[in-house]
């Protein structure tokens, strides 16, 4: 078969569907193929390129260093195809769908509220949304835009700011009846402080002791993997916790929390980011709208 005559975006759609569907039978229904002929697509694939790109010998399909490098590159390629079609058929418009991966937190208290708005603008637009604390990497996870908090460490991704919201340490009204109001610092050291199970760039909270900012170290007792579970635990009762202040802001309104050792607070502000694959081309019409939507209605 010459040059000419393989269909490489054929390929790389079957490729894609391979690795999104987890394998090579349901990528065959996806594709209305049969499973061997999928196999034998990706086996000549693999001849053509010199390279594996599929491990067959784990029960789950696994990508190699080089088939993950092409998969991503099968994604943009087929990306920009599809925009240049959108682009001579109907002109710039947003459609598709886009997966979003960000924190409980953000999403409940001020994504959530804005998804209307957006549909309402992008109706040809589906948004799938994916909640967890830790640190994704996009391509495993098959999003298209993170958002996290903190400053971006991988260089090989691209993040516009959000915003920045404050840090305020809560109780609930029946916490602070049985264990007391902390009036200084020193008195955090014989209350529970609800801490977070995976690393932060700070571990510990900061606060304002004598004209300085000192990290004041959290109890072990204690430890969540979400701000929300952590808002919650808050809300029952459970102890004190340093949250964003959208987090717990209507509950504060609502006196279901309350601020502790406000006067202490040194109001250092933790910064949201939407993090994204960007470099070496354009970002699909969808991707450039939620971006631009975010950063123009995003509030704290």
């Amino acid at each position: 078969m010459s040059r000419q005559d393989i269909n490489r975006s054929g390929e790389m759609e079957v490729f894609v569907s391979v690795v999104e569907r987890g394998g090579f039978s349901a990528a065959a229904t996806a594709r209305r193929m049969t499973p061997s002929a999928v196999s034998k697509l990706v086996a000549r694939l693999e001849t053509r390129l010199g390279a594996r790109l599929v491990n067959r010998s784990t029960r789950k399909l696994q990508l190699t260093p080089e088939g993950c490098a092409f998969y991503e590159r099968s994604i943009a390629i087929l990306a920009d195809i599809a925009e240049a079609e959108r682009q001579a058929s109907t002109g710039e418009q947003a459609w598709g769908r886009i997966r979003i991966n960000t924190s409980g937190s953000f999403g409940n208290h001020v994504l959530a509220p804005l998804v209307p708005a957006f549909m309402a603008l992008h109706p040809a637009v589906t948004l799938d949304i994916s909640h967890t604390d830790r640190i994704v990497d996009l391509m495993e996870e098959r999003a298209d835009v993170a958002i996290r908090a903190g400053p971006l460490k991988n260089s090989s991704l691209i993040a516009r700011k959000l915003g920045a919201t404050r840090k305020i340490i809560v109780a609930s009204p029946d916490y602070l009846s049985r264990h007391g109001k902390p009036r200084t610092i020193a008195d955090l050291r014989r209350h529970c402080r609800i801490g977070f199970s995976y690393a932060r760039a700070i571990e510990g909270w900061s606060l304002r002791e004598g004209g300085e900012t000192v990290t004041i170290p959290i109890t072990p007792g204690l430890q969540v993997g979400d701000g929300e579970a952590m808002r919650h635990l808050a809300l029952s009762g459970a102890g004190l916790a340093r949250l964003a202040a959208f987090t717990v802001r209507a509950d504060i309104d609502a006196g279901r929390l309350v601020p502790v050792l406000e006067e202490a607070n040194p109001g250092d502000l933790e910064e949201f980011y939407a993090v994204y694959m960007g470099q070496g081309g354009q970002l699909p019409a969808r991707v450039r709208a939620l971006l631009d939507f975010l950063a123009s209605h995003v509030r704290f």
